[in-house]
């Protein structure tokens, strides 16, 4: 059965129990993802969501930037623009870095919408009137200078953890440890806006009572982490929360991009990301489509799958849920299963959006290698168990000794050897052949067992590892063709060499179907050489879908080796940050522009000098002298059109 893509609206099918709702962490608007962002949340669920409607279940898989908060403010006034301005140019650009890595949401939203504002208050309100909310009189970190509170993130200074110390943590997170902050524990705290010493003054915030929702969110934790099979760094890093105590935490900040607090003498205050953020999943489903409640209040029938980097996990394991429960318990559809990732380093250093190391999401498409490349080296290196790496060496490697080397050959072998000697036609053939050369009952079985251990990694989101059981399918392929592949073969041994053909056909096919979620041009690809569309994953292959007489389309390559030179190239356009970039990029132009000041410069003078000697030739025609051999007017010719310009305005 083919797999299609459903244009309507996606919505769960009542009396299943397998519609799955996905998302991945939604994007901070106010940078470029880098790789590390990509691979850890939306590229990685992207892969989960396209397995699962290949498994024919009813999925969607919504996404989209989160626009509201402090860290948008500060962007927006250092770029001297409003916070509208900031978000609507970096949602475009977010958006079209994920289109460009063939990431297929279903729909990509925003969180400044009024459904933001309707639904996060109408949780706030049930949280406040069910005792779960308190007004508290807190110190909070105010700048003199401009006269203002300051959000945690605007409060810059040393990290006070032991053996940290990191130089640029911020007042609500260090970069370097990771450990959550309070502003007021910095070692020489500073505004982050203009410089100056931030000073304690007193204001009133609306609190989330999460340690009267402790033993509610334990249990929530243990039954969910066991039954949707959670990551065990998501574990670790939950149970560390509940195991310290839980305490309340402020929702409020005195800013005014977010949120409206619906409460009276609140009309300055607005809500703040600790509770925000997570509630952009439902209000962009809302978005989507007015009957989001069907995805998002259906817990009998829903599983919520979510994808994140670690650094993510407590909003989704403790905050949100917590909010979902203390509002209205039971009624919300909550997380199932948890996939976070550990950290995507970048040739032994760190990704960092602040400082622009490593590569970012535009940077890939300036490499020239397309997506499938890109994707499927982010995916056989995603740091599942632990910190991995991004190098050169390793990406042209798994372009060249992997995609190319074993399932670009096999595939296109094959198409190639039909269209040369068989009038591109799938041949009669057998799926219970057998010889004493080859083992094909037994091949065929190797290959279903291969296919089953790849559903069972993709159902648990073992992604790294089903992307090898995919290419140890594909090695199968290989071996099958070995020494069975060839002109001799084909006169000397027509009924064997046809059932290598036909057996080859068809996990072409089967293979277009399972590298569609990592790589879906190249599943797209497949299956338009082989002139048929995409298949469901099935649990058993069935070795003759592609039947007898089925006419193949036009092969075509479907990867290109990565000369070793790019290595040495990439790592020198890409080793350092993108601010020295941007300023080697400003000094080369400067340079250009000083080269042609001077060009002109120097044309002028050329010209100056031929107009006085075209005078002083005419002069001395005058009195029978030799004149110049080139004119004044010709001298003006050959000058480039700005030059010619700059001279004739003088």
């Amino acid at each position: 059965m083919a797999a299609t893509t459903p244009k309507s609206v996606i919505l769960p099918e009542p009396g299943r129990k397998d519609n799955i709702l996905i998302t991945s962490a939604l994007p901070y608007v106010n940078n470029v993802p880098h790789l590390g962002n990509i691979i850890g949340s939306t590229l990685s669920a992207d892969v989960f969501s396209r397995f699962s409607k290949l498994r024919n279940r009813p999925t969607l898989y919504i996404c989209g930037t989160d626009e509201y908060g402090t860290a948008t403010e500060t962007r927006a006034l250092e770029a001297g623009v409003t916070p509208q301005a900031l978000c609507d140019e970096f949602h475009a650009k977010h958006k079209a870095v994920y289109d460009w890595f063939d990431i297929a949401f279903d729909h990509f939203g925003r969180t400044t919408t009024d459904k933001q504002t309707e639904i996060v208050q109408d949780a706030f309100l049930k949280l406040h009137k069910k005792g779960f909310l308190e007004e508290r009189i807190t110190t909070q970190p105010y700048c003199e200078k401009h006269e203002g509170f300051l959000a945690d993130r605007f409060v810059e200074g040393t990290c006070p953890r032991p053996g940290c110390g990191y130089d640029d943590a911020r007042g609500d997170q260090c970069d370097k440890c990771g450990n959550l902050l309070d502003p007021f524990e910095l070692i020489n705290p500073r505004c982050k806006i203009d410089g100056a010493t931030p000073v304690p003054r007193e204001t009133a915030h609306i609190f989330l009572r999460l340690d009267k929702l402790q033993s509610d969110i334990k249990g929530w934790f243990e039954r969910s982490s066991k039954e949707g099979n959670w990551s065990s760094n998501g574990i670790a890093i939950t149970k560390s929360w509940i195991d310290r105590g839980l305490e309340g935490r402020s929702i409020t900040r005195d800013m005014k991009w977010g949120v409206p607090v619906p409460l009276p003498g609140y009309e300055k205050k607005v809500i703040y990301v600790w509770f925000d953020a997570c509630f952009g999943y439902p209000s962009i489903t809302a978005n989507y489509t007015d009957h989001w409640e069907k995805w998002w209040k259906n817990p009998e029938e829903v599983q919520l799958y979510q994808f994140m980097g670690k650094d993510n996990v407590p909003f989704h394991t403790v905050i949100f849920p917590g909010s979902l429960i203390g509002a209205e318990d039971g009624v919300w559809t909550t997380l199932h299963t948890l996939s976070t990732s550990e950290y995507l380093n970048y040739e032994n250093t760190k990704f960092s959006k602040s400082r622009g190391v490593g590569v970012f999401g535009d940077g890939a498409k300036d490499t020239g290698i397309g997506p499938s490349v890109w994707r499927y080296y982010l995916l056989a290196n995603r740091p599942e168990s632990g910190d991995t790496q991004f190098e050169w060496a390793g990406f042209a490697a798994a372009n060249n000794s992997e995609l190319l080397a074993n399932l670009g050959n096999f595939v296109n072998r094959v198409i190639k050897f039909v269209n040369a000697k068989l009038e591109g036609t799938v041949p009669e053939f057998l799926t219970s052949y057998t010889d004493e050369s080859f083992d094909f009952p037994g091949w065929i079985a190797g290959v279903n067992t291969l296919l089953a251990e790849y559903n069972r990694d993709m159902e648990a989101v073992h992604l790294r590892a089903g992307l090898k059981k995919m290419m140890e399918i594909s090695s199968q392929g290989n071996l099958l063709l070995q020494y069975r592949l060839d002109n001799t073969n084909l006169v000397a041994n027509p009924e064997r060499t046809k059932t290598v053909i036909g057996l080859a056909l068809n996990l072409s096919a089967l293979l277009a179907s399972l590298c569609a979620p990592y790589i879906p041009a190249t599943g797209n690809a497949i299956v338009r050489q082989l002139n048929t569309d995409l298949k469901f994953i099935p649990d058993t292959w069935n070795a003759d879908v592609l039947k007898p007489g089925h006419k193949l389309g036009k092969a075509e390559y479907l990867f290109t080796r990565i000369d070793d030179k790019k290595v040495g190239e990439w790592k020198e356009k890409f080793g350092g940050t993108q601010a020295t970039r941007a300023a080697e990029e400003a000094a080369k132009k400067k340079k250009q522009e000083d080269k042609e000041k001077k060009k002109a410069k120097k044309a002028a003078k050329k010209v100056a000098e031929a107009v006085t000697g075209a005078v002083s030739g005419e002069t001395k025609a005058q009195t029978g002298e030799e004149a110049p051999k080139t004119s004044a007017t010709e001298e003006i010719k050959q000058l480039p059109i700005r030059e010619k310009e700059n001279i004739l305005e003088k």
